[in-house]
């Protein structure tokens, strides 16, 4: 019992990081979408555009899970990062 709690809250943390990354992917959107909800005066259309918005951070984020943008972002902050570039020498050189 104890591994199918654990299998269920591995699903959970896997569906919780795709919205998690199209959240922080989309983070700038929601400020206008706060705009047009106080210029909206229907509740139902506020819900529905954040229904709308939850949807869209959740698939934009299966997407760039899924195909490779993280190991891209990764490798863009290695390029700059001082200690992977002395290691990435370090391992070039087989003299060192």
């Amino acid at each position: 019992m104890a591994l199918n709690t654990y299998k269920r809250f591995l699903k959970v943390a896997l569906h919780k990081r795709y919205f998690d990354t199209g959240f922080g992917i989309l983070n700038y959107l929601k400020y206008p979408l706060v705009l047009l909800g106080f210029a909206i005066p229907q509740p139902k259309a506020i819900i529905a555009v954040a229904g709308l918005y939850a949807i869209v951070c959740y698939l934009l984020g299966w997407w760039w899970l899924n195909k490779g943008m993280t190991e891209a972002e990764t490798e863009v902050s290695n390029r700059y990062n001082p200690f992977v570039q002395e290691m990435r020498e370090i391992i070039a050189s087989p003299n060192k």
